[in-house]
């Protein structure tokens, strides 16, 4: 036990650069692969918490900017959905690499943007921008027409009838699909030290910890299902977030006609 609470003092915030330098090479023990593994979801969480609070803004605007009559508010929107969503995360992230890496040989002010936690971080939040605008897009359309009248009839127009009206009703209606792409999210934060941005002095995510594992005792049966482990509970915390969202949201309703959330697996991104 006194070994346990040593290897987690020594590895337990090693991928953020606190603790030992050097990995352990040989007998592993499984206090360490929950250690440096779960050390590395500190990773994966920065990742996710900070392209979805981002993303969540944006993707408000593309939604908005993809309902506008304006072309050139339409137009743009329309292409920024189709290009993030029609192509594969993980050439999103080589090809953002290395068009960093070119402007990094510009001017060394772009140096952080070949650095994971910076460069990775932007191709993910305009990444879950373009699905979440998307969601945010089909929930504006199924506003009802009532509650626009309603608001019409009380004078409220303009920003105050988004905010009030609109909007609300908008993430009411959308709130179960974003949460499903909330939990993918999270999930797509594994492709970031596999795709391009090299994790600094092995300072990689969960996955690549996992991986560290399964190359070193080619034995990939102990290390993957704790990576297993550590999404599922992070899966059941956004879960539980955003359920009480969705209540907040739909606290207004009679109980009978609150939308219960329902999540699909999605297979492919």
């Amino acid at each position: 036990m006194s070994s346990c609470l040593q290897t987690i003092q020594d590895y337990g915030l090693r991928s953020i650069g606190i603790g030992e330098r050097l990995l352990p090479r040989s007998d592993f023990t499984l206090c360490e692969h929950f250690t440096l593994i779960g050390s590395g979801m500190i990773w994966n969480i920065y990742f996710g918490v900070l392209a979805l609070l981002t993303g969540f803004f944006l993707a408000t605007a593309v939604a908005l900017g993809k309902a506008s009559r304006n072309p050139l508010l339409r137009k743009p929107s329309e292409w920024f959905i189709f290009v993030f969503r029609g192509s594969p995360l993980f050439i999103q992230f080589f090809f953002a690499y290395f068009f960093f890496l070119n402007l990094k040989s510009v001017h060394p002010f772009f140096d952080p943007f070949t650095s994971a936690w910076l460069g990775a971080l932007i191709v993910l939040f305009l990444n879950t921008a373009a699905y979440s605008g998307e969601i945010f897009y089909g929930a504006l359309l199924s506003v009802p027409k009532g509650d626009i009248e309603a608001a019409d009839a009380y004078g409220l127009s303009g920003w105050a009838r988004f905010r009030r009206i609109i909007w609300p009703t908008m993430l009411r209606l959308a709130w179960p699909a974003y949460t499903n792409e909330a939990i993918f999210l999270f999930h797509a934060t594994t492709l970031v030290f596999f795709s391009g941005f090299p994790a600094w002095q092995q300072r990689g995510d969960a996955l690549y910890y996992a991986n560290y594992f399964a190359d070193k005792t080619f034995n990939p049966f102990v290390p993957y299902p704790i990576l297993a482990f550590y999404f599922i509970l992070l899966t059941l915390a956004i879960v539980f977030l955003f359920g009480q969202m969705n209540r907040y949201l739909n606290r207004h309703l009679p109980q009978e006609r609150r939308k219960r959330m329902t999540f699909r697996l999605n297979l492919l991104r």
